[in-house]
């Protein structure tokens, strides 16, 4: 798999830069080739673009309709909560690789 980049989007952006240290950690670990950042909500058009897969935190899940719709092409999804609320790195990583995976599936 060539390097993929994986986008989390949230409101303020502590918690979700907590959870990308831990996905980094956990995709090095795994030799997972992705590079991952988190940003504001507000940059989800522009930065969304970049992306391969667009993670929403839950707190900005009631946006992903809109996301979805300024980034239709791209898979937008929102963080399980609870995968969210523990910071369970590997459990986000796997989820956004699946989320990869189902899109090159669907496009091959």
């Amino acid at each position: 798999m060539q390097k993929k980049y994986i986008y989390l989007f949230c409101s303020a952006g502590m918690s979700t830069s907590l959870l990308v240290t831990k996905m980094r950690a956990q995709a090095e670990k795994y030799d997972v080739p992705v590079i991952i950042e988190a940003f504001p909500e507000t940059l989800a058009e522009q930065k969304g673009q970049e992306a391969d897969v667009v993670l929403l935190g839950p707190q900005i899940g009631w946006m992903l309709a809109d996301i979805q719709k300024l980034l239709p092409n791209k898979p937008v999804e929102v963080i399980d909560s609870l995968l969210y609320g523990k910071v369970d790195g590997l459990g986000v990583l796997k989820a956004a690789v699946a989320a990869i995976k189902k899109v090159s599936a669907t496009t091959n």
